[in-house]
């Protein structure tokens, strides 16, 4: 479990506990108050007593807490004196407004935010940027006027190319597929499913594959599994399913994997390795895909110091450094990308913890 709090300020001694199979990370704390050392990259000054909190789309999702061990992990590297958590149990467009507003009040250095709604956040980190804060979306986005940088985790079509190609290559070329994604309003889900539409009415080599159905499980299991098992009901004919959401394709394989379509519908979409390992393995699921989520956290805790330090200021052009996973380069739209995904199937799935 990760520490979160309700907002009890600069806790001396806070420990973050990352999931798991992730590193216990302890941060010594010390108050808020821009201390600086000299020495950061392009001309900035270290920040010695910063403090960075991140703010996931909900709490308890395993994809997420892979994410956010990293970044805390990441944090105490970059040299933030403090590293904390919060945010809603359920994915909903204004529920992380309350957690950005106590942020704001706290002074916190650093918000790192996965939006669930790209508009729904921007008032409120409009207050905390007028305070001083440096906003990092990560994940998700927000609009971006709302942040001063994006850590995208892959280039978005490429990541919605990739679902399409295995979904067309586990159905055969052809037939009815549907969509199973994690919230309406979810910026990434959408940018996928917008260039996933827009190859599928475009490239002749998807001619034969027709989208049926676009639903929403909310990133929830419950809600994802009865969704699953409401498309095979209204679409019987259905060839296959996308899921980019990692909540929502572990709980259509669920689904499938003891119904009579195991076999015949085929599920792709991004997932972790350890969720859906033993779907691969009985035959449920074919590939799916993924990058690494603790990467994304790493690079977002990286870009927040170089931020809060003055080293960048979130334009075009500028580097800097994340940790032991390099240079970054910040790409036009204030948008920096952590790298390509990666295909899962039995072949290599065994390869992969997390």
């Amino acid at each position: 479990m990760f520490s979160t709090r309700s907002r009890a300020r600069r806790v001396t001694g806070l420990t973050a506990l990352a999931m798991a199979g992730t590193l216990t990370l302890t941060l010594t704390l010390s108050a808020c108050g821009g201390s600086t050392e000299a020495g950061g990259e392009g001309g900035g000054e270290a920040v010695t007593d910063a403090a960075i909190t991140f703010i996931p789309k909900q709490l308890n999702n395993p994809y997420t807490d892979v994410v956010l061990g990293g970044g805390q992990e990441a944090a105490e590297t970059a040299g933030f004196a403090e590293a904390n958590v919060v945010g809603p149990l359920e994915a909903s467009a204004s529920s992380q407004v309350t957690f950005i507003n106590a942020e704001t009040q706290a002074g916190t250095d650093a918000i790192a935010i996965a939006a669930n709604d790209p508009d729904a956040v921007c008032g409120a980190l409009g207050e905390a940027r007028s305070a001083g804060a440096k906003i990092v979306a990560f994940d998700s986005d927000t609009n971006p006027d709302c942040r001063d940088l994006f850590v995208n985790q892959v280039n978005s079509k490429d990541v919605a190319l990739i679902q399409l190609e295995m979904i067309s290559e586990q159905i055969g070329g052809e037939g009815k597929i549907a969509i199973l994604s994690a919230t309406a309003n979810a910026t990434n889900q959408n940018e996928w499913i917008r260039f996933m539409e827009e190859e599928l009415a475009s490239n002749p080599e998807y001619e034969n594959i027709e989208l049926v159905a676009k639903v929403y499980g909310d990133d929830d299991d419950n809600k994802s599994f009865q969704e699953a098992q409401g498309l095979l009901q209204a679409h019987p004919d259905l060839a296959g399913i996308v899921s980019p959401t990692t909540v929502g394709i572990a709980a259509t394989a669920r689904y499938l994997s003891t119904s009579e379509h195991k076999g015949e519908v085929a599920l792709t979409g991004l997932g972790l390795p350890n969720e859906m390992r033993s779907f691969v393995e009985d035959g449920t699921v074919t590939e799916f895909a993924l990058w690494d989520p603790a990467q994304l956290g790493e690079v977002t805790a990286h870009a927040a110091k170089a931020l809060v330090d003055g080293t960048i200021t979130g334009e075009a052009g500028e580097t800097f450094t994340a940790g032991e996973l390099g240079e970054r380069t910040i790409e036009d739209g204030g948008i920096v990308v952590v790298g390509p995904p990666t295909e899962f199937n039995a072949d290599n799935i065994d390869d992969y913890d997390f």
